[in-house]
This record gives C-alpha cells, sequence and structure tokens, in this order.
C-alpha cells in the first residue's frame, strides 16, 4: 500500500478481530467498531474446531498459532454418532498428536485475538447504522448516535444481520427449515454423568426423521447442547419460551419414542432453552465491486453452521488484511480478496445445503446417516448442523 489507509472494520468476531490483528502486524492502523459494550457483555457461545486449511492458518498468518495450541483441545476432536435407541453407530477419535481440527471456546478464542491488539483498537459500544460510498472510492460510516466517520475502506464483519451488507446488496438472510434449541449443562461429569458418557470428550450426535439431539463439550466441564429438527419457524406457537417446563414438555413431544438416555437431554438442563432459528443468505451470494467497502464471514456468505462458518470468518479476514498489504491501492486490494473468497463461499454454502439436506432430510427416515461422499474421514464433526467451526 502506497499510503496508509483509513481502516474500519464493523464488529468484533473472529474474522474482523484476525483481520485487525494482520493488518497492525504490518503498521496498518485499524479501528474495530463493536455495538457490544464490553468484551463480556454476552456469552461467546460453544467450542469451535479450527481446521488446519482454514482457521488455523488465518492464526498462523496472525503470528498467534502457538498461543492457540496452548488452550485449544485436541481431545475434544472425539466423535460418536448414535441412532435414536441411543446404539453407538460411529465413534471417531483424533489419532495421538493429531491437531488437524482441535477444539476452543469461542470466548477464548475471542480474547486471544482481542489480547493480541493494540490498546484502544476496538471502540466498544459503538453501533453502526449504515455504510454509504462516496466519491473517489471511499465510504462513510453512520453511527447509531448521529455521528459519521469516513474511511478508505470500511469492512462489514458485523455477521448475519450486517447493516455494512446493505450498501452492497440486497440480500437478506431467509429461515433454513431447521431450529436448534440450545440448552446447558453445568460441571457435567459429576452432576450430570449420563450426559457426561454419552459425550465423552468431543461432540455426539443422535439422528432420525429430521430430527437430531446434540452434545458438545466445551472447557471446566461444561456441555451445550442443540435441540436440531426440521420445521416451521413459529413451532413455539402458543408457547412462552421463557417458560421453561412449557418449552420441555413441548420438546419431549417431539422426541417421543427416543431412548431415555437421550430424553435427560431435554429433561436435566440447568436454566431454560434459547431458541436458534437457522438463516442462510442466497447462493450464490454475490455483490457489484463497491469501492471502499466489503464484507467478510457471515456477512459475506452466511451458511448452515456445520463446522465452516468461523473457520472461513478467520481465513477471509487474514487474506483480506494481507490484500491490503499487498496492493498499492485499496480497489486492487479488494479485486484481489472478492474474487477468491467469493467463489469458495459459493463453494462451501453448495456443500453445506447438501449436508444440512442429507443430515436433516425432509422426510421421516430413521437411517442415522453420516456421508462420507461429503467429508471426509478424518473431519466427522464438520458434518454436525449444531457446530458451528
Amino acid at each position: 500500500m502506497s499510503t496508509t489507509p483509513r481502516i474500519a472494520i464493523v464488529g468484533a468476531g473472529p474474522g474482523g478481530l484476525v483481520c485487525a490483528r494482520v493488518l497492525q502486524q504490518h503498521g496498518v492502523p485499524v479501528t474495530v467498531f463493536e455495538h457490544e459494550t464490553d468484551p463480556r457483555s454476552r456469552s461467546q457461545g460453544g467450542t469451535l474446531d479450527i481446521d488446519e486449511d482454514t482457521g488455523q492458518a488465518a492464526l498462523r498468518a496472525a503470528g498467534l498459532f502457538d498461543r492457540f495450541l496452548a488452550l485449544a483441545r485436541p481431545e475434544g476432536q472425539e466423535w460418536r454418532l448414535y441412532d435414536r435407541h441411543a446404539t453407538l453407530i460411529r465413534h471417531d477419535r483424533a489419532d495421538e498428536g493429531d491437531v488437524s481440527r482441535p477444539e476452543i471456546d469461542r470466548g477464548q478464542l475471542r480474547s486471544l485475538l482481542l489480547d493480541s491488539l493494540a490498546p484502544g483498537t476496538v471502540r466498544w459500544g459503538h453501533s453502526v447504522r449504515a455504510v454509504t460510498p462516496l466519491p473517489h472510492g471511499t465510504a462513510r460510516l453512520h453511527h447509531h448516535d448521529g455521528g459519521i466517520e469516513d474511511f478508505d475502506l470500511v469492512i462489514g464483519a458485523d455477521g448475519a444481520w450486517s447493516r455494512v451488507r446493505r450498501a452492497l446488496s440486497d440480500a437478506r438472510p431467509a429461515y433454513a427449515g431447521v431450529t436448534m434449541v440450545e440448552s446447558h449443562f453445568d460441571d457435567v461429569d459429576h452432576r450430570h454423568p449420563g450426559i457426561a458418557r454419552l459425550v465423552g470428550r468431543g461432540t455426539m450426535s443422535a439422528k432420525a426423521g429430521g430430527r437430531s439431539l446434540v452434545l458438545q463439550r466445551n472447557s471446566n466441564g461444561h456441555v451445550r447442547a442443540y435441540i436440531t429438527f426440521r420445521g416451521p419457524q413459529d413451532w413455539h406457537t402458543g408457547l412462552d419460551l421463557a417458560d421453561t417446563e412449557a418449552v420441555r414438555a413441548r420438546l419431549l413431544a417431539r422426541y417421543q419414542g427416543w431412548h431415555d438416555s437421550l430424553l435427560d437431554i431435554l429433561r436435566e438442563n440447568e436454566g431454560g432453552f434459547i431458541n436458534r432459528p437457522m438463516f442462510v443468505l442466497p447462493v450464490p451470494h454475490s455483490w457489484q465491486r463497491t469501492p471502499g467497502i466489503t464484507l467478510l464471514g457471515d456477512a459475506a456468505h452466511l451458511m448452515p453452521p456445520i463446522g465452516v462458518g468461523a473457520n472461513l470468518a478467520l481465513l477471509d479476514g487474514a487474506e483480506l488484511a494481507r490484500a491490503v498489504i499487498g496492493h498499492s491501492a485499496v480497489d486492487e486490494a479488494l479485486d484481489a480478496y472478492e474474487s477468491v473468497m467469493l467463489p469458495r463461499a459459493t463453494d462451501h454454502a453448495k456443500t453445506a445445503r447438501r449436508m444440512l439436506s442429507t443430515l436433516l432430510p425432509d422426510t421421516g427416515s430413521d437411517a442415522p446417516s453420516f456421508p462420507d461422499t461429503l467429508w471426509p474421514t478424518g473431519a466427522p464433526r464438520a458434518a454436525d448442523p449444531a457446530h458451528t467451526g
């Protein structure tokens, strides 16, 4: 880059933060705008499997790979598949020394990235209302408080409901026909030994007839559950989602006939249930090249959560930063970045759509499928709709 550009990143998720880190490593200043008020204002969600070809490549580019490995859990690559009778159909374990897809809690990864940035990089509590392109290839950031700031490059890393995306595309996320209902267990090995046996050291899934029950081990004895099923987005009509016992009864009815040990996933959770309908962007999703504005991660290619979302966001962020560093003009950098990112995202989104159709079919088939034809044996957990790595 011949002159130092003014760069804004909207969103302090993994993709935006790794982009900021790589830029700062090469002396390029950047400001990250995040609507959350501070790093601890909400839970960051479950665990991620970080793939060596995507997420790990990004962390290496950011100079954070060794620190990542110190936090990661290679044993979390273990994966179990059951049928609805709790019969173990498949059990995959990582070989000794295998770090091809180790697990890390989302909160740990975010803290790792935040701690690597220069103080003051993230402006917390700064919501962005809109972005508009300006003459001469710059872009204007409109804040919710009425303030405006102009930049040479605005990067939308602001997730599924991106405000930045509206400057580039009319596409809006649409319901994918699948809902995940999340719950959790704490101190699982002591307080919920049956759940601990089901999940093992990594992830388990039981599937039948367009329904699944998934357990995902996090650090410190915490397990997250994802009750996943096909159905209308308003499956909870007439139900108060804050009424835990009423939601439990509705879910137990949906999984009637499943083995008691699996139904304990619905009976024994601590706290309530969180409704998480699954949304996706059109495939392919692209836009007319607009100077001074681009997207990464879910803002660019929201797809079913089958194990690639965070990994692609990390790779997008690192590659975009390197494109900015390696080109003499912002527009040249965006051409280079988008020409690679958009086709790659389309390929992954098509695969994710096929995976979702295979794993949670529209029919009532009870067959506990795991389609090796779509995903290699070495990466089984990528097939899990609740595994959002």
